[in-house]
């Protein structure tokens, strides 16, 4: 066991002698780095208990989706409830004065590099990225479909785009991800770094799956392109089923169906072995949007999100205070 650098009356002495604060330039004074790190994933909410999060499983019931805003001041606070674990006197309160604003300021550029940290990547965010003013937005998933596939895909945008936008125009709308965690096998959060209009949940794309689509009253597949772009405005090719058995595809009368299509429609191609029939039955990552055309008005700047909803006059509600009180009565 190693010995203590300084003993209790030398520390007690030390602060008898020298009443000064540290100078912010000193070495001394810096926050050492893995204390950065930590409080930079708990302004993250990274180990923040999900009770505090979900006060109560009704708010996130199964098969749900929340959008959220994060408090950024409720978020200092936390940090300051960590600190002041070490804020045992007058002396420590006063150099923790002295130094808060620099500490928030590195905060405010260490959280950016909080996921690329956690992928193993170190700080891989240029600070040229970095916008440490952003309101910081998020989600919170219950569903099936976060055990259902582990590595689902959270993307943001700070534009309603189309079904198949361009590659420059996602780039240019995407909103940075800040966090990307599975709670639990069925609870997913994702932070954002902006306030997104529309987002996309999506089925990982690292694999190729086949499959149908059910277009009622029929099962069908879409016409394609040699590009594999599927025309979903023109008619689409009913799939054939087993003789007794509906849930079959007879893929070889489905072929025969492809060919005779590709004969009368130029833009597809001609069924000419494996390849072109596994591009006509290609299916598709799922893809679910969430979009609106605004949000709640927020004021940047001031802390704080502007609610169109009255609290006060709903605490006051004689219904909602009844409710209230039978939830809490032991």
């Amino acid at each position: 066991m190693r010995a203590a650098w300084v003993t209790s009356a030398d520390a007690l002495r030390q602060r008898l002698v020298k009443s000064a604060q540290v100078a912010a330039q000193d070495e001394t004074a810096e926050m050492k780095p893995y204390l950065e790190s930590f409080l930079a994933h708990l302004r993250l909410l990274v180990g923040v208990p999900f009770e505090y999060l979900v006060p109560d499983s009704r708010l996130l019931p199964d098969e749900s989706i929340r959008f959220f805003y994060l408090d950024r001041s409720w978020t200092d606070r936390l940090v300051d409830g960590v600190i002041s674990v070490g804020k045992v006197g007058t002396r420590e309160q006063a150099h923790h004065q002295a130094h808060a604003t620099d500490v928030t300021t590195a905060l405010d550029h260490s959280e950016w590099q909080v996921r690329s940290r956690q992928r193993g990547l170190g700080d891989a965010v240029p600070d040229s990225d970095i916008d440490p003013g952003v309101t910081i937005t998020g989600l919170l998933l219950r569903s099936a479909a976060v055990s259902g596939w582990p590595q689902m895909e959270v993307r943001a945008f700070s534009e309603v785009l189309p079904a198949y936008p361009s590659d420059q125009a996602m780039e240019a709308a995407r909103l940075p991800l800040l966090r990307l965690e599975r709670l639990s096998p069925g609870v997913l959060v994702a932070l954002f770094a902006g306030v997104p209009k529309l987002v996309w949940l999506e089925e990982p794309h690292h694999g190729v799956q086949f499959g149908v689509k059910h277009k009622a009253p029929r099962v069908v597949v879409y016409r394609r392109e040699p590009s594999g772009q599927a025309d979903q405005t023109g008619d689409p090719i009913q799939v054939p089923f087993r003789t007794g058995d509906k849930n079959v595809v007879h893929v070889a009368k489905l072929r025969e169906r492809l060919n005779d299509a590709a004969a009368s429609d130029a833009h597809m191609p001609a069924q000419t072995g494996a390849a072109m029939f596994a591009l006509e039955v290609l299916d598709l990552p799922w893809r679910q949007r969430f979009q609106s055309t605004g949000a709640y008005p927020y004021t940047a700047g001031q802390g704080g999100f502007s609610s169109q909803f009255h609290v006060a006059v709903k605490a006051a509600d004689r219904q909602v205070l009844d409710t209230v009180e039978r939830l809490v009565r032991p």
